[in-house]
């Protein structure tokens, strides 16, 4: 404000000095109020999306949560934008008015973050025998990290498909703890993974021709 004020009292300044015509300061002083009022539109959008944001409470700060195809632990909720501590380690500014505009599906959910993802399987074996190797990695990834979980990861069967099959993992840690999910969830799906591939592998070797 101060900035735009100098700016104003040396334009006076120069029009009166020089005498120059008042219609170009009329003119440019519309241009520059049209310039200003659509940025700060931006500003004004973003703080009363925050305003709501913050009355409507869809989530809360340690929560997590998607906003569309971006996804976190809400860090701080500021009048202009939402941060989000991702799964990349880094932090997210979101401007309040996409946060508004967007789809929020909240992960926290009685004390606890309940976070489920999917795995798409080519057709190699049968959904059977990978739900059991997916549980004995399940199993054995709980007793590594018994102390970092609530409850046990969870696996089902979601959907099958001419390319191949879908199955939901359900992975639980206490809330706020975005920094563990994010560690737990991918040596998760290595653990699945490398016991399906030991698995087939093994069948390979023992349907192999002498």
């Amino acid at each position: 404000m101060l900035r735009v004020l100098t700016i104003l009292i040396a334009i006076t300044t120069l029009f009166t000095v020089y005498e120059l015509p008042t219609t170009w300061f009329v003119g440019s002083s519309a241009l520059v109020g049209a310039a200003f009022g659509f940025r700060s539109s931006q500003t004004i959008n973003n703080v009363a999306a925050g305003f709501y944001v913050v009355v409507s409470r869809p989530f809360r700060v340690k929560d997590c949560v998607r906003a569309d195809n971006e996804e976190g632990q809400v860090e701080e909720i500021t009048v202009n934008y939402t941060q989000l501590y991702t799964p990349s380690f880094s932090i997210l500014e979101i401007p309040n008015m996409q946060v508004l505009n967007s789809r929020i599906l909240n992960y926290a959910h009685e004390g606890y973050i309940r976070y489920t993802f999917s795995l798409d399987l080519p057709h190699i074996g049968s959904n059977e025998e990978f739900a059991k190797d997916a549980e004995s990695a399940i199993e054995e990834f709980h007793t590594m990290h018994r102390d970092q979980q609530l409850r046990r990861p969870e696996c089902y069967f979601e959907t099958s498909t001419g390319t191949g099959s879908s199955f939901e993992f359900r992975i639980f840690v206490p809330n706020g703890n975005a920094k563990t999910l994010c560690m737990l969830q991918p040596e998760l799906v290595d653990r699945v993974m490398r016991r399906w591939d030991e698995s087939k592998t093994k069948q390979d070797r023992s349907i192999r021709p002498v």
